[in-house]
């Protein structure tokens, strides 16, 4: 199962069917995923409770058991650091998506989530 959720007057960039494609290669048909789309306050808030973390996060991921998730994309942060990344916003907001995703499966930063987002990437951002 998928579900998006938009509550932000900001629509999103890609299609459904995009991020469909992306959670079903990185975390499979199984795993059960909740998309958000929320503003800077709301994230700011997850992020605190969450982490402990005062800024405004352009994504958050949480695992809910071991086949279902949820996480939250803040769009204006998509929009004021695609160019950052030489990315169109679409392009940005599928990577953000991708990184999400990645974390999901239980990997941090570091050298094998590069390697995936690369991997991931040249898959789902052209």
């Amino acid at each position: 199962m998928f579900e998006i959720t938009n509550t932000t007057k900001q629509r999103p960039y890609s299609k459904e069917a995009d991020f469909v494609a992306i959670k079903n290669a990185i975390l499979g048909k199984q795993y059960d995923l909740s998309l958000a789309f929320v503003g800077e306050t709301r994230a700011r808030n997850l992020n605190y409770a969450h982490r402990k973390k005062t800024y405004v996060p352009n994504v958050l991921s949480f695992p809910l058991d071991e086949t279902s998730g949820e996480m939250f994309i803040t769009p204006i942060r998509v929009t004021k650091e695609a160019k950052d990344f030489d990315m169109t916003p679409a392009q940005y907001e599928r990577f953000l998506f991708l990184h999400g995703c990645i974390h999901l499966t239980g990997l941090d930063h570091g050298d094998e989530m590069t390697r995936l987002e690369e991997k991931f990437s040249r898959r789902f951002l052209n």
